[in-house]
């Protein structure tokens, strides 16, 4: 019976929070350059692409002549490579460069005639020319749990190091608020004011009439 052998214990999956998430990988990657230059750890992030898709971008038409003319770019780039080493072996400058010269004319007609003929036998099936990508339809940055708040403090704009708390300012004390009035027996109102600070000349008046 057949076993697959192991190799030690097998390493647990690194606990990862979402910490932001985006429809574009452009801005997905901002946001760890942004982290980067702050200073943070960017072993501790990911970014991870979700619900991916197959997408084919139309580039142009295709006619027998366009597709002659992209056969005969790729012949004549592969007629250069076959050129440059067989003119290893030549003994002249002058039939080193014939030699490459006439190694991408032939690729060159070799390909534009493989492309025409190609396309023409296809009948119109696939007139068109397209490049195909993978994009995803949303784009999460994870961060691993333990630097989760670092991460968030970093990208509200505080910049704190990691050996700091970032603490809410208390309120302030306000405006002195005004004064408060209370009732009397007569339905008349008291006002409780501050008492005003008393001038030299009133304290000396006062004694004067009690020794009297």
């Amino acid at each position: 019976m057949y076993e697959t052998p192991t190799h030690g214990p097998a390493m647990p999956l690194a606990d990862r929070r979402l910490l932001v998430s985006y429809d574009r990988y452009t801005a997905a990657q901002k946001t760890v350059d942004t982290l980067s230059d702050a200073g943070f750890p960017v072993q501790e992030l990911a970014i991870v692409g979700t619900d991916l898709r197959m997408e084919e971008k139309v580039t142009g038409r295709l006619t027998n002549g366009r597709a002659a003319l992209t056969g005969a770019v790729s012949g004549g780039v592969f007629g250069l490579v076959v050129g440059l080493f067989l003119g290893l072996f030549t003994t002249t400058t002058t039939s080193f460069v014939a030699l490459v010269l006439w190694s991408i004319l032939w690729g060159a007609i070799a390909g534009a005639a493989f492309g025409f003929t190609s396309h023409m036998f296809q009948g119109g099936v696939r007139d068109f020319t397209s490049r195909n990508s993978i994009v995803a339809g949303r784009y999460d940055v994870l961060v691993t749990a333990g630097v989760w708040e670092r991460a968030q403090t970093i990208l509200q704009g505080g910049l704190a190091p990691a050996d700091t708390v970032v603490v809410e300012r208390p309120p302030s004390a306000g405006p002195v608020p005004p004064a408060t009035t209370d009732a009397t027996t007569d339905g008349t109102t008291a006002e409780h004011e501050i008492p005003a600070q008393r001038r030299p000349e009133d304290a000396e008046a006062d004694t004067g009439t009690k020794r009297r």
